[in-house]
């Protein structure tokens, strides 16, 4: 059990937090929500030591070990990723280094020799020769190969380091786990894997995440933060926002019955109050409506952008034809002999853990990189939007928001663009922020105002998701389901897959794809069904050859 007891954070003036107590308990997963900047990851950073609260405490079992998911990729960079992992127990890996160092001396000793017998004996009370299997399993669930178990963390990618990361908090099966964005930079199989590892575990669990499908399935509870404080709900992530949707909307019809009986009665001072014979009633009246108190709602501090992409022109019959698209990356061949038709009323999403090769054919379809082989062909009625994964070159300008977007947009008006921007929660001066300076999710924001002011009718959308918040990624999946034109996408968040794409296009790890019209829910089914037929028929012919 971990709690929070009157935790109060004031930054200079602005209370953050403001007498926040609440509880997480065993045996549950409690997602942690609120807007940007609520402080859902200062949150965990009280809760987790690092960071001082001004007023109150933290309060944990005794004995309990606490497991924080650590975002510093260049932390351990010096250690193997089996060592790493395992230092997710510090006190087992402590044990490990000193047995280690004892078992090297040259000169042995008496001493030395009572010493490593009681840190066996503590070693093997912690599980301690398991431990090595156990990271591996790990590691193994989320996509992290063999080969790199005891490779040097330096030598890693981002992506592989951010797993590496997830299991050293995950290892160890510690008594509360916090964790931040566990589903960033994972590919759906391992969030696949990480949504059964929370679902059965048995220990606290407090997660921020702007995955609602992940929340869906492992939380037990909702934790709301909302001006300074936490509202705790019973249920997942869709249970908590249709109750707090009734909540308000049965808090709004009192009010308005409260208001009703308010306008009858001060109707009725102001007809008759004037009347000798209807005095009496008046004031009693009034005494009545001088009772009634409209409940206090305050609207919630969430801010929804409107995202709306509406083609210019229909689009027709043709739309792409992709034939055997091949490219080789430093001497890996990312795409091979890849190719596929996309129809008028396609939404094509693409799946898979290979990464690169999504990035890469979207990267040639938009323009940007030439195939070494194979050709593709737009239909003549077709207009293009790319989203890119790595915006990093676009925002390396000086230019201001609105000029920028000006750019792209066919009238040249600064109101107009400042309308698009305004959906887009840019409000006011904030149209004229330089491109440089803004955060990971208001470039988002920009991107996606650029691809609604250009009015094309496909749009090719790699990661959109990413450095948005909840309220975003929700008003992002209303505007792609809801969009008329053709749609390439590749996103981490399922529920924006599932509602999306009416077709999947998994990337196999040599460059090559399936193709199938269905949903994705339906898509993974079947290929859950394909795995446990090939382990059915392996089975069969390991008995057959017995």
């Amino acid at each position: 059990m971990i709690q929070a007891s009157n935790i109060t954070l004031r930054l200079g003036k602005r209370a953050l937090f403001e007498d926040v107590n609440i509880k997480f308990t065993e045996g549950n997963c409690y997602g942690l929500i609120g807007a940007n900047g609520a402080g859902k990851s200062t949150f965990l950073k009280i809760m987790s030591g690092v960071l001082e609260p001004s007023k109150g405490d933290i309060i944990i079992t005794p004995g309990q070990r606490l497991s924080v998911l650590e975002q510093d990729h260049f932390k351990y960079n010096d250690y193997t990723v089996m060592d790493t992992v395992i230092m997710g127990n510090a006190r087992l890996y402590e044990i490990m280094k000193e047995k280690d160092a004892i078992y090297a001396k040259e000169d042995f000793s008496d001493e030395d020799g009572i010493r490593a017998s009681e840190l066996e004996a503590e070693f093997a009370d912690m599980d301690g020769w398991n431990a090595e299997s156990d990271a591996a399993q790990l590691l193994n669930g989320l996509g992290v190969d063999t080969e790199y178990h005891y490779a040097m963390m330096a030598d890693l990618n981002g992506e592989l380091k951010v797993k590496v990361l997830l299991a050293k908090a995950l290892f160890g099966n510690p008594d509360i786990l916090l964790l931040d964005e566990p589903t960033n930079h994972l590919d759906l199989d391992a969030i696949a894997w990480l949504e059964e590892f929370l679902i059965n575990f048995e220990n606290t669990v407090v997660v921020v995440s702007h995955d609602r499908y992940f929340l869906n399935k492992v939380c037990t509870h909702i934790a709301d933060i909302d001006y300074g404080k936490i509202q705790l709900y019973a249920g997942n992530y869709d249970f908590w926002y249709e109750s707090s949707q009734l909540i308000l909307q049965q808090r709004k019809e009192a009010n308005k019955k409260k208001e009703e009986k308010i306008k009858e009665l001060q109707e009725f001072i102001s007809r008759f109050s004037a009347n000798a014979s209807k005095s009496k009633q008046a004031t009693s009246r009034k005494r009545a409506l001088e009772k009634i108190e409209l409940e206090d709602i305050r609207p919630s501090s969430r801010k929804y952008p409107y995202i709306d992409f509406r083609p210019q022109r229909e689009i027709g019959n043709e739309v792409l034809t992709v034939t055997n698209l091949t490219k080789t990356i430093d001497g890996v061949k990312i795409l091979d002999n890849v190719s596929f038709t996309v129809n008028r009323e396609d939404k094509i999403g693409f799946v898979g853990s290979n990464e690169l090769a999504k990035t890469t054919l979207f990267q040639i379809l938009a323009g940007e990189m030439e195939p070494d082989s194979g050709e593709y062909k737009w239909g003549v009625t077709t207009s293009q939007s790319y989203f890119p994964k790595d915006n990093t070159k676009i925002f390396d300008t000086d230019s201001s928001i609105v000029d920028w977007l000006t750019g792209f947009s066919e009238i040249k008006d600064a109101t107009y663009v400042r309308g698009f921007l305004g959906r887009m929660l840019f409000a006011g001066e904030e149209g004229v922020k330089k491109m440089r300076v803004l955060s990971g999710g208001e470039k988002v924001r920009v991107l996606l105002s650029r691809m609604m002011i250009e009015n094309s009718n496909v749009l090719i959308m790699d990661e959109p998701t990413d450095h948005l918040d909840m309220e975003s990624i929700t008003a992002l999946n209303k505007g792609m389901t809801k969009f008329s034109g053709v749609i390439l996408f590749s996103s981490r968040d399922h529920q924006i897959v599932q509602t999306t794409a009416n077709r999947i296009i998994e990337f196999m790890p040599n460059g090559t794809i399936i193709d199938k019209i269905t949903t994705y829910d339906e898509y993974l089914e079947n290929d859950e069904m394909a795995r446990k037929r090939a382990v059915f028929s392996t089975t069969e012919d390991e008995e057959s050859d017995d």
